[in-house]
């Protein structure tokens, strides 16, 4: 009989506690704008959620400080699946102990939600919660956003410890490229763009007519393309400043860029970018259905542009194409925001929309979803069956930005993909099991799977997930998890061979 793997308990409960001091660091931050925003009471239980969660943080660290100061890829992936889940239940304790949301389940779900940048919300009066909570709400996106192990193996050297195996579980996408040879200091570099990005669309949104408050929340949720709003209207709320939805629209884009072709474009090298075939996709993705919607908008909405904007600021046209890109980029990088319910455009439209929930971003971007690169290498591998088929002798590997792909990387997104799709069928059997309607049961497995945000049927842009019965959100959060982390991380774990040997 097989021997059950040794683990390293101690570095796995080391590193938990590590994560823990940082998410009770940023709920002493939010319990700073609660201070000044909200009164008293709200900032004294987020700093009771805080300081607790450093507690547990330090006690952790302390009877694990004589680890072993190494780590191996198993030890990689619990770290990074359970540190997603402790980082979950933590970050429930601000919601609970300020009574923002009251219920155990309502307030896991909301925070799995922001730590996986789903963006799928239970809260009904968004603006009726405090402003320290709806901070804090946006944080867990922020912090979500690059992923929280990142940002913790970019100070692993003062512990001693190397991060490569927690870097390979986590990073987005099907293949991790690399700023600088060693990990941390790229970790660091893409935690920079990525910080700098927020704090530039901080000061534009600002400057553009929001309240500074509103301002910042929306840059973290945009940069992580999460999606959660201060407003119960969402992003529609500034439907009347169409400056706001614009430089959204940017930085949407942006962020569902692989940070890395940032990086080059910082430093000048933008042939890199330009020569990128997954940008070139990316950007002829939301080309293509931004002008499809768009034409659906003009010719065949059930519901015409005017209605959606009060007052109609540059005209029709402008106000199709702003709308319509919005939410193609929107729905493509998985941020969720909505300017408008677009599944009462036309049918055509909501098919299309439903469509790009698979799509997803780039990879080494914050988006969710399948990511445009393995669509690209499915497509490239099967128009390459057709050229086998006539040349079975022939060698014809699938390329990518000029290099041939080894076939373990193709047969890995292969398995992606049929992975993806069967936990998405799952998924909306399980919702369906539980009495919802057929759009709904799609529309929220394909949701949360790519961590999305807005659905169809009762889970559509102008409702929320509040009308889930509790099972119902406790299994929209497992696929938020698996599907944030890209399915193989956690799924490995429920299999027996993981825990032997052999």
């Amino acid at each position: 009989m097989p021997n059950r793997v040794r683990l390293n308990y101690r570095i796995i409960f080391h590193l938990m506690g590590l994560l823990l001091l940082f998410n009770g660091g940023f709920m002493l931050i939010s319990a700073i704008v609660g201070y000044f925003y909200d009164d008293v009471s709200v900032a004294l239980g987020i700093i009771s959620a805080g300081l607790i969660t450093i507690f547990v943080g330090l006690v952790f660290m302390f009877f694990t400080r004589d680890h072993k100061k190494e780590i191996q890829k198993r030890e990689g992936y619990i770290v990074v699946t359970f540190g997603w889940i402790f980082m979950s239940l933590s970050g429930c304790l601000p919601y609970l102990f300020t009574g923002a949301i009251p219920s155990i389940t309502n307030a896991f779900f909301e925070t799995i939600s922001g730590y996986t940048t789903t963006g799928a919300s239970i809260l009904n009066d968004i603006e009726a919660i405090p402003n320290g909570i709806l901070f804090w709400r946006s944080t867990t996106h922020w912090i979500g956003g690059m992923g929280i192990i990142v940002l913790a193996i970019a100070i692993l050297p003062l512990l001693g410890i190397g991060g490569m195996q927690l870097f390979a579980a986590e990073a987005p996408g099907p293949n991790a490229d690399k700023l600088h040879p060693r990990i941390t200091d790229t970790a660091k570099r893409l935690w920079l763009i990525y910080f700098g990005y927020t704090v530039a669309e901080t000061i534009l949104l600002k400057l553009a007519g929001m309240s500074f408050l509103d301002a910042i929340n929306h840059a973290m949720s945009t940069l992580s393309t999460g999606g959660f709003s201060t407003k119960n209207a969402s992003v529609a709320y500034w439907n009347d400043n169409p400056l706001i939805q614009w430089i959204i629209i940017v930085f949407m884009f942006l962020a569902g860029t692989n940070f890395v072709l940032s990086y080059f474009a910082f430093k000048g090298k933008l042939r890199s970018v330009w020569k990128d075939e997954e940008f070139k996709l990316y950007f002829s993705f939301i080309l293509g259905f931004t002008v499809l919607i768009v034409a659906i908008i003009i010719f065949r909405a059930d519901v015409s542009v005017s209605s959606i904007d009060h007052p109609m600021v540059l005209g029709r046209y402008e106000s199709a194409l702003r709308h319509g890109l919005f939410q193609v980029i929107s729905v493509i990088t998985t941020t969720g925001f909505v300017t408008a319910d677009f599944t009462m455009w036309a049918p055509f439209a909501t098919i299309i929309f439903f469509g790009l929930m698979f799509l997803g971003g780039s990879a080494g971007s914050t988006s969710g979803g399948i990511k445009v690169v393995r669509h690209l290498m499915i497509i490239r591998n099967g128009l390459l069956e057709f050229k086998r088929t006539l040349h079975p002798n022939a060698i014809l590997p699938v390329r990518h930005n000029g290099k041939a792909v080894p076939k373990e990387i193709v047969f890995n997104i292969l398995g992606f993909f049929i992975l993806y799709l069967l936990a998405w069928i799952i998924g909306a059997c399980g919702l369906a099991s539980m009495g919802l309607d057929f759009p709904t049961a799609l529309g929220g497995s394909a949701s949360s799977l790519g961590n999305v945000g807005p659905a169809f049927g009762i889970l559509s842009p102008v409702n929320n997930f509040d009308a889930l019965p509790a099972v119902g959100k406790w299994w929209c959060a497992f696929l938020m998890l698996i599907g944030r982390l890209e399915l193989f991380t956690v799924l490995i774990l429920l299999t027996p061979f993981f825990w032997r040997n052999r």
